[in-house]
């Protein structure tokens, strides 16, 4: 018969062989495969150290950004208080450096008034008292020149009486005829005195009158006077305050215009800035990534 060990012991051995083959390649194939994924978790390690490292490098240039800007607002916020208060404290100064002026200037005025005024009274007084002295002179001088006429007219009314009795012993119609003729001198002299007498009164009436009108248009204009002086002080004073007024209405006005659009442009150009170097930091990251 025919021996089938032999055939049957090379199968064996062939298919060992094989067996071993397959675990030859099997074994390759997983230790390419080890390889790989080896390579595959480090090139993954290592891409998510470089996110980490771009993350933290953006967080950083981030929050330095912020400080920056935030530092910028406090210096401009502290420039901007510091312009307010100085253009404060120039207006304060400039409207109480008016408001000064104008009370020397009202000071001035009415003092001013008070010496035209006085100066003015003085005048007036004087010039009574040398009206009333004119007036003292002349009635002084009246009754001197009447008295003296009286005299004299006595002394010839005598004289003429006593040559009349001389005569009267001798002729006694020359005694009547100088006895007429004396009387007719008495009553002469006598009304030349009362016409003088009236006029001289009334002279001193009319100065007196003379006098009380200038002096009562006087006073009237010292009134006038003083009253226009008032008004227009009170006119200049209300003018000053109303243009001190409106001037520091409107310097504070173009102050807080000009403040606003200062901060405002600040700020639009802080977070344009900003803005620009947060975007172009992290295209740079990314691009370089």
């Amino acid at each position: 018969m025919f021996d089938f060990s032999s055939i049957v012991v090379v199968v064996e051995v062939v298919v060992e062989e094989e067996v071993v083959v397959k675990e030859e390649v099997v074994v390759e194939e997983v230790a390419v495969a080890a390889v790989a994924a080896a390579v595959v978790v480090k090139v993954v390690v290592v891409v998510v150290v470089v996110v980490v490292v771009v993350v933290v490098v953006v967080v950083v240039v981030v929050v330095v950004v912020v400080v920056v800007v935030v530092v910028v607002v406090v210096v401009v916020v502290v420039v901007v208080v510091v312009v307010v208060v100085v253009v404060v404290v120039v207006v304060v100064v400039v409207v109480v450096v008016v408001e000064v002026v104008v009370v020397v200037v009202v000071v001035v005025v009415v003092v001013v008034v008070v010496v035209v005024v006085v100066l003015a009274v003085v005048v007036e007084v004087v010039v009574v008292v040398i009206v009333v002295v004119v007036v003292v002179v002349v009635v002084v001088v009246v009754v001197v020149v009447v008295v003296v006429v009286v005299v004299v007219v006595v002394v010839v009314v005598v004289v003429v009486v006593v040559v009349g009795v001389v005569v009267v012993v001798e002729v006694e119609v020359v005694v009547v005829v100088v006895v007429v003729k004396a009387a007719v001198v008495v009553v002469v002299v006598v009304v030349v005195v009362v016409v003088v007498v009236v006029v001289v009164v009334v002279v001193v009436v009319v100065v007196v009158v003379v006098v009380v009108v200038v002096v009562v248009v006087v006073v009237v204009v010292e009134v006038v006077v003083v009253v226009v002086v008032v008004v227009v002080v009170v006119v200049v004073v209300v003018v000053v305050v109303v243009v001190v007024v409106v001037v520091v209405v409107v310097v504070a006005v173009v102050v807080v215009v000009v403040v606003v659009v200062v901060v405002v442009v600040v700020e639009v150009v802080v977070v344009v800035v900003v803005v620009v170097v947060v975007v172009y930091i992290i295209l740079y990251y990314i691009v370089s990534f």
